[in-house]
């Protein structure tokens, strides 16, 4: 496939933008002002950037514990991202949600909650919502491999089937749940396969390639505009950070049990330093330009701690506010 210039540097720019703003909570959390739990979506940067580029702006996306990356690339701003993860009253979810409770509807990312699997049924319904009104809208929905554990995902895949909705379960498999491997989670590691049951065209991509992971989330959302859908994507990937916290020895807890020798494997599999070796390549940027690029984006990621710094905790007559009962 060709790409403009625009484009390529477009995707860089976006997984750039993540993997900043994710290394800069490590020190706040280590200092503790940063005090809700943080999973880094370090490492897994292609995959958020190549399926929002796929996307419309008026398409859904929700997301897991891991999602800065999804709202990000699906266009939320990143001042409100860090004063939320900071539980200041100018985060996106008012500093009520902290880092996994995301939302920024006006771009499409309807949300994102701890709870494993526990976005994938809103998704459905959303697509579901969005087939009935005839708006050739499509859903993504982002968990990790842990979710393939949860049953919810299996009704949703047979129930998505049925009403060929359109919709796309996107399994960003790290091969970790939690701290536990895969090998101990699943007899075989073959997620992909989930979706053949259900008759769901179901593809595995390497989620480290950009280009690769937008080519696939291309394919599958013209098939869903089309009525021809769902999809399933298993995207391999691996997370650079602990599965919560900048390495999971905060306050001297040690618990990520990987190897040194596995993570050092991976580094070399970055996919941003894949990215920048493909541009290079083929002359799309040089380092000049992509220098710019990083310093501009290291600025905007200053200019959003400073953001989150200035703004203030809701106050304590406010806890009750934003809560709803029927």
């Amino acid at each position: 496939m060709d790409y403009s210039k625009q484009f390529l540097k477009k995707l860089y720019r976006t997984m750039l933008r993540i993997r900043d703003c994710e290394e800069s909570l490590v020190e706040p959390m280590i200092k503790g002002d940063i005090r809700c739990p943080v999973h880094l979506y370090s490492g897994q940067e292609a995959i958020a950037a190549g399926v929002c580029a796929a996307l419309k702006e008026e398409d859904y996306i929700f997301g897991n514990h891991r999602s800065h990356g999804h709202y990000l690339a699906k266009g939320g701003a990143m001042p409100e991202l860090v004063a939320e993860i900071y539980g200041k009253t100018t985060g996106c979810s008012k500093g009520r949600g902290g880092s996994m409770h995301l939302t920024a509807p006006s771009q499409g990312m309807l949300g994102s909650v701890p709870i494993v699997a526990g976005t994938i049924s809103l998704a459905v319904g959303a697509a579901l919502g969005s087939k009935i009104k005839k708006e050739k809208r499509v859903t993504a929905s982002f968990f990790g491999d842990g979710a393939v554990g949860e049953g919810v995902l299996y009704e949703s895949l047979n129930f998505a089937a049925l009403q060929r909705l359109p919709i796309i379960f996107i399994c960003e498999n790290n091969f970790y749940s939690t701290h536990l491997p895969i090998n101990e989670c699943r007899p075989k590691n073959n997620i992909y396969k989930i979706g053949s049951p259900f008759c769901v065209a179901s593809y595995r991509v390497d989620g480290n390639d950009v280009l690769k992971v937008y080519e696939a989330a291309k394919e599958v959302t013209t098939l869903c505009r089309k009525g021809i859908g769902p999809a399933f994507i298993e995207f391999i990937t691996y997370r650079l950070r602990g599965h919560v916290g900048p390495d999971d020895n905060i306050q001297g807890t040690h618990t990520d049990i990987r190897a040194e020798e596995e993570i050092e494997r991976w580094k070399k599999k970055d996919p941003i330093k894949r990215f920048e070796r493909f541009l290079r390549r083929n002359n799309v940027l040089a380092k000049g330009e992509m220098d710019t690029i990083k310093r501009a984006t290291k600025e905007e990621v200053a200019d959003a701690h400073i953001f989150a710094q200035n703004s203030s905790y809701p106050k304590d007559g406010e806890l009750t506010a934003y809560v709803y009962k029927s």
